[in-house]
């Protein structure tokens, strides 16, 4: 059983050069997420970017960007460094800097296993015309369970939470397979639900599916669906109290306005720029951050 604390005014207990090491993982990937959860008291920061420190790693390892021969045989280790984890014994930087969140929040096993099988998805024979199941399944994979673990550091309490993370995760996961399909389909990826090709009359064939007439349809299906999520999840929001959801507000914020300039463009030519106002978007970020939508 994990005894959970949670004083997370000061920094989590660990060495600083582990600290260290993994606020360089979260750097180098070149994302605003470091920024972005400056927001957050020290404990809950030093959480959150052990968990996004773990989830890039992985990520690099089934998109075969760190030289493994075998990546789906390191991903399957990473199943047994994180039940070492729940041992209590941790070996390197980033396993002693999970160790310490995974005590100090109470982050459940299952939630990270459920990350590493969805970058085994993505391992191997590239994903094609995946069913309406496993397109679902996958999001729950690769979006809402970081968005389980998430929650937990934030403190959003439980009874939202889940459904929260349920909600906004397969929110932004869709909005990245509807702004990534010329991207995917260079890759061999087609992330498009088989039932909906059929239905759109859109070849399952990568390169083919996006100059077909139906695209731009099936596509704005998909959109409405993603905005359905991002409505139930700020309907969840506003039920919890508000340094709670703070970072998920923000980062549905700036979702939403690329999803908006998504449907804007469209996908008649989803190879054409996407031009997304950065001046919006940074506006709904800050309205998000007071807690106020435009």
């Amino acid at each position: 059983m994990v005894s959970v604390r949670h004083n997370t005014s000061q920094g989590l207990p660990c060495a600083p050069s582990d600290l260290r090491q993994v606020e360089e993982i979260v750097n180098r990937s070149g994302t605003s997420f470091g920024r972005g959860m400056k927001i957050l008291p020290p404990g809950r920061r030093d959480g959150m970017f052990a968990i996004y420190a773990f989830c890039r790693v992985v990520d690099d390892i089934a998109d075969g960007d760190t030289p493994h021969d075998d990546p789906a045989s390191a991903l399957e280790s990473w199943k047994g460094r994180i039940a070492t984890l729940y041992e209590g014994q941790a070996d390197t930087a980033l396993e002693r800097v999970l160790l310490e969140a995974i005590r100090q929040f109470g982050l459940r096993q299952d939630d990270f296993i459920a990350i590493i099988d969805g970058m085994l998805m993505d391992c191997g024979e590239p994903v094609v015309a995946p069913d309406e199941a496993t397109l679902d399944l996958y999001c729950d994979r690769v979006a809402s369970a970081v968005g389980r673990l998430s929650v937990r550091i934030f403190g959003t309490p439980e009874e939202q939470g889940d459904r929260l993370a349920y909600h906004l995760g397969r929110a932004l996961q869709l909005t990245n397979i509807l702004r990534d399909i010329a991207e995917d389909a260079a890759r061999g990826r087609l992330y498009l639900p088989a039932e909906l090709l059929r239905r759109y009359s859109v070849p399952a064939d990568p390169a083919e599916a996006l100059y077909a007439v139906g695209l731009d349809g099936l596509c704005r299906i998909l959109a409405g669906r993603a905005k359905d999520h991002f409505r139930r999840a700020t309907a969840l929001m506003k039920q919890c109290p508000a340094a709670t959801v703070r970072p998920a507000r923000i980062m549905a914020a700036s979702y939403r306005v690329t999803l908006a300039a998504l449907c804007r463009r469209g996908w008649r030519n989803p190879e054409a720029p996407l031009r997304v106002c950065s001046v919006r978007k940074k506006l709904a970020m800050l309205l998000a951050a007071a807690g106020v939508s435009l």
